[in-house]
């Protein structure tokens, strides 16, 4: 049995059970919430109230799929760090090169372009709510914030706050899902897989897209960050990552709800990107009144908000450990670890150059390249993952299972559909 002394070391002191020493579970629940509520932004929640208000319940079915498929996924991603006590980067160099080569340029790119979208994100339901201060303004102050937070605090800090705005997430939207009254029979009708005419884009949105970014892949070091870093851990990650993703599905059903009782019921068609979000937000005012509008802003502002801190803090994480390896750096090493030099160096590349894209154009290339490797980051994940844990690099006993290993093939190729997709999108509007 683990000793009161582990339980401390994990921070779970206040409550062991009887079941192998494990912290009871109502205490284990940390980093997979973390990750998924990261993972869904305001772009979420437009593309899930979009298929609502299209489709009415009919995609629902790709809703589950698309917890399952996460689960799988950042599973796979635990699993490694737990039974290897490598980072998934390391992991990654076992691979070859290409993915040093790879990864390299696709995050400090990525980074700088989704500093800018993160923080204008955030900023949009500021704007709406106080419209006196001008929306550049708020988006600097949303990602100082962010900076300040993740600078100066640390994982258990940084995981208290994103809780605190889950909870905040959860009673709005859930909230407005249970004001809106949802349909029971034509939900389960929504359970039978089927797409809909003209419904493939949004299929592949809710089953793959949703909850899917790159701080999937952040999810072991946040594990590292906690404590759990051995395989003893295994259980309590699979419970933490499992209930964190129902979560995210109770959130996403709620905003398909929305979509098709709300905003089809109201005859809409909502803008593209954030900007629908504000749509959804004047029919609330004009059809339950200002108080659960104002609510909802709120909500959306807790979605967007926790997506800045939870890549500020983790995707930091996953740079520091990538040049800390290149440059030799044992694993583990504090220069890695949150507040070390190559952890700060990233949170203020997301920070600050990023800013200059609220005064300029986003130059073409840019956007080209982020589209090319943005649309490819999620399959490249699933794909590592099938190498990394079957075969000579699978870790003994904790390999993949047959069943596992088609849901990652399954994952990787609905990535791919929906990267190249994404991809086409990109290219259509630069060209175009």
């Amino acid at each position: 049995m683990a000793s009161q002394k582990e339980a401390v070391v994990a921070g779970h002191a206040d409550r062991v059970d009887d079941d192998g020493g494990q912290p009871a579970r109502w205490k284990i629940i940390g980093p997979g919430l973390v990750v998924a509520a990261t993972g869904v932004g305001a772009a979420d929640m437009v593309a899930t109230l979009v298929a609502g208000s299209r489709y009415g319940y009919g995609l629902l079915w790709a809703v589950v799929l698309g917890v399952v498929l996460k689960i799988i996924l950042v599973e796979g991603a635990g699993r490694y760090t737990l039974a290897t006590g490598r980072t998934i980067f390391e992991g990654w160099r076992t691979l070859g090169r290409w993915t040093t080569w790879y990864f390299g340029p696709y995050i400090m790119i990525w980074g700088f372009i989704y500093g800018a979208t993160a923080m204008s994100s955030s900023a949009m339901p500021l704007a709406a709510l106080f419209p006196a201060v001008d929306l550049k303004v708020w988006a600097v102050l949303m990602g100082l914030a962010g900076f300040l937070m993740v600078w100066f605090g640390h994982y258990a800090f940084f995981e208290k706050v994103t809780a605190v705005l889950v909870g905040i997430m959860f009673v709005t939207v859930v909230g407005l899902a249970v004001i809106a009254a949802p349909n029971i029979p034509a939900m389960a009708s929504g359970l039978v897989p089927m797409i809909p005419a003209g419904g493939m884009l949004y299929t592949l949105a809710l089953a793959g897209g949703v909850g899917g970014t790159i701080t999937l892949a952040a999810y072991g070091y946040w594990l590292r960050e906690k404590g759990w870093y051995t395989p003893k851990w295994m259980r309590v990650m699979r419970i933490d990552n499992a209930m964190a993703y129902v979560l995210t599905g109770v959130f996403v059903l709620s905003m398909l709800v929305v979509g098709a009782e709300v905003v089809r019921s109201a005859g809409v068609a909502l803008s593209a990107g954030d900007e629908g979000l504000l749509d959804l937000t004047r029919v609330l005012n004009e059809r339950y009144g200002r108080f659960i509008g104002t609510g909802f802003l709120v909500g959306f502002w807790a979605a967007s908000f926790s997506s800045i801190i939870g890549v500020w803090n983790g995707v930091s994480l996953m740079f520091a450990d990538f040049w800390g390896t290149i440059r030799g750096l044992p694993s583990g090493h504090p220069d890695t670890r949150v507040g070390g030099k190559y952890f700060r160096f990233y949170v203020l590349w997301l920070t600050f150059p990023p800013m200059v894209l609220f005064l300029l154009n986003k130059p073409i290339f840019l956007i080209l390249l982020y589209g090319v490797l943005g649309s490819l980051f999620m399959p490249f994940l699933a794909i590592t993952l099938l190498g990394l844990l079957n075969g000579r690099r699978a870790p003994p006993g904790w390999g993949n299972t047959p069943l596992t290993n088609v849901l990652l093939g399954i994952t990787a190729a609905l990535f791919i559909a929906l990267g190249a997709q994404q991809l086409w999108s990109e290219l259509s509007k630069v060209l175009g």
